[in-house]
């Protein structure tokens, strides 16, 4: 669904004038499927979807042989799949290679239903090719036992000599195969060739395009990217979804490429490119949301695990950047996909809002808990959460950057202070935002020089660091603030600026997060302590529940005191 909702879109990047079928950039997406694919739940909200944005490149091959590991899937699959398949609005054709008394391998019959599903241009196709699995394995065909197993050597002899091979020779391909094989790229040249002709002709009727094209295809992004971020006044509140918000939109303005939306929760999750129509056909507009095949806004509904693998479709499928957003907590329907796209190395953006007990009354079930420290296991992935609105434009442009890996963005619902970073002569001030690219660093150091404790936060923890640095120095304690937003990128960094960040001989330490203290026993040593929540939420203010839980400034200076008193006795 990815692969074909990118086609689309890019087709409407570089080439939307061109009738249906004439533009280098159309083509079709296919899909071959089994009965286990048709049985998991994300096949079922992602062909919702297609059917909904009346995706007509799309064409799926399922292989209806009705064996699994099982056996027989009528243990546990016996719905109407045609019947489901045309209420998403799919077109259904049903090829029939076994029958009652026979199975003939009518590959015409499979090539006429394609070519008829390549006609549908308004829906997507399913074909239901009936199958038997193994065939034709004279004892292990049509049984679970050729699902997942090898054939052994004497299923393997006796399948051979039922398809008339010789039975002693292994590893045999007939010479009218592979001179039929190898002869595929001569074959095919004309098609190649037509089709380079037509791109070469794009290319020279629209050379804006084409310089598009190149830089998206280079991975390159526009120079001096960072001068269109949204300017936020210091010493105002805002939560740091809003800021995304804003960053989004004016990120968006220089980036064609740059497309996305949320699973139902645009309001929430502040992801919508304003004065941009939607990704849907025309005849899909509501009173609110304009439609346009070709538009940038992305409704994926309520299917979670369907949007991350989208976004990894579309990643994979060509140059243009995605991200879609929805609640922390709804991660965990995600991961799946969001675990296939760090092991695939590819750059899909996760927008997670809403990112602690901060949330308040919605209570326990929406409060994400354990959820940041259990992403951060995800080999590959890059989990950053700013700590105030001017970290969030730092961050997007870094996820922006890379393309080896996929990044989630993790974003407070509540306000949070915009960090007032001005050198005042005479006095210290905070570190630039732009530090944040390296995943760590130090926002705010002691007053006095060398630091006797390092205060490690993320996101809006931030400022109770700083608040409680500030009751430090009157102490007599100096303390040093290290915003933290990504732990991934800073491991990156080389081990000169980590100790330069976290000197080793600072062994008094605390480290601050409205969520798990998992992982961050690494950073604060056994002589620091963490200030986290390790039990579920409760349903209250955002301001009550942080009290509660102890997140809080004196949390922070309680945790520091012991841990100072720790190394002092």
């Amino acid at each position: 669904m990815g692969f074909a909702c990118a086609a689309r879109y890019e087709r409407g990047l570089f080439d939307p004038d061109a009738a249906a079928g004439e533009s280098p950039f159309d083509h079709h997406i296919y899909v071959i499927a089994g009965d286990g694919d048709l049985q998991e739940g994300i096949s079922s909200e992602a062909s919702s979807f297609a059917g909904h944005q009346e995706l007509g490149n799309l064409v799926v091959i399922y292989d209806a042989n009705q064996i699994s590991i099982e056996d027989d899937t009528d243990v546990a699959f016996t719905e109407d799949v045609a019947r489901r398949y045309e209420s998403y609005g799919w077109d259904v054709q049903e090829v029939r290679w076994r029958t009652d008394s026979a199975y003939v391998e009518d590959v015409r019959g499979l090539n006429d239903a394609i070519a008829h599903a390549k006609a549908e241009i308004a829906r997507p196709s399913i074909i239901i090719l009936r199958t038997i699995i193994g065939w034709p394995s004279p004892r292990k065909r049509d049984t679970g036992g050729v699902h997942g197993a090898a054939l052994g050597a004497a299923e393997l002899r006796a399948t051979k000599v039922a398809l008339g091979w010789d039975p002693d020779q292994a590893f045999f391909v007939d010479d009218v195969v592979l001179s039929h094989t190898r002869g595929l790229a001569q074959r095919s040249l004309a098609v190649r060739n037509g089709w380079q002709t037509e791109f070469d002709a794009w290319a020279a009727r629209y050379p804006e395009r084409k310089r598009l094209l190149d830089r998206l295809t280079s991975r390159q992004l526009p120079p001096n990217l960072a001068d269109t971020l949204p300017q936020f006044e210091p010493g105002t509140s805002i939560a740091t979804r809003a800021a995304s918000g804003a960053v989004i939109n004016s990120l968006a303005s220089s980036l064609p490429e740059l497309w996305g939306g949320s699973a139902d929760l645009a309001d929430s999750n502040l992801t919508t490119i304003h004065d941009s129509s939607s990704f849907n056909p025309v005849g899909r507009a509501t009173k609110m949301w304009p439609a346009d095949p070709y538009g940038r806004v992305l409704h994926f509904g309520i299917r979670e695990h369907a949007m991350a693998a989208i976004l990894n479709g579309i990643v994979l499928h060509g140059p243009t950047r995605v991200f879609g957003g929805t609640f922390l907590v709804f991660s965990d329907y995600m991961r799946p996909a969001v675990r296939l796209a760090a092991l695939m190395g590819i750059p899909s953006i996760f927008v997670w809002t809403h990112d602690s007990v901060g949330l308040g009354e919605d209570g326990p079930t929406h409060q994400p808990v354990e959820h940041v420290a259990s992403l951060r296991l995800i080999p590959n992935l890059a989990v950053a959460r700013p700590a105030d609105a001017d970290e969030v434009g730092v961050v997007w442009l870094e996820a922006l950057r890379r393309t080896t890996g996929p990044t989630g963005i993790v974003l407070t619902r509540q306000a949070v202070p915009v960090l007032d970073r001005a050198n005042v002569p005479g006095a210290q001030g905070l570190a630039p935002a732009h530090l944040a690219s390296k995943g760590a660093y130090v926002l705010a150091d002691a007053p006095q020089g060398r630091p006797e404790i390092i205060l490690i936060a993320t996101g809006s923890e931030v400022q109770l660091a700083l608040s409680a640095r500030e009751i430090l120095a009157h102490e007599g304690v100096g303390a040093r603030v290290v915003s933290a937003p990504c732990l991934e990128w800073f491991a990156e960094q080389t081990a000169e600026y980590r100790d330069e960040v976290l000197p080793p001989e600072v062994k008094a330490r605390v480290a601050v997060e409205a969520g798990s203290a998992g992982g961050w026993r690494e950073f604060t040593g056994d002589a620091g302590q963490i200030v986290s929540i390790d039990e579920y939420g409760a349903s209250a203010s955002g301001p009550e529940l942080f009290e509660r839980f102890n997140v809080t400034v004196g949390g922070v200076l309680s945790a520091a005191r012991r841990s100072l008193e720790g190394l002092r006795s």
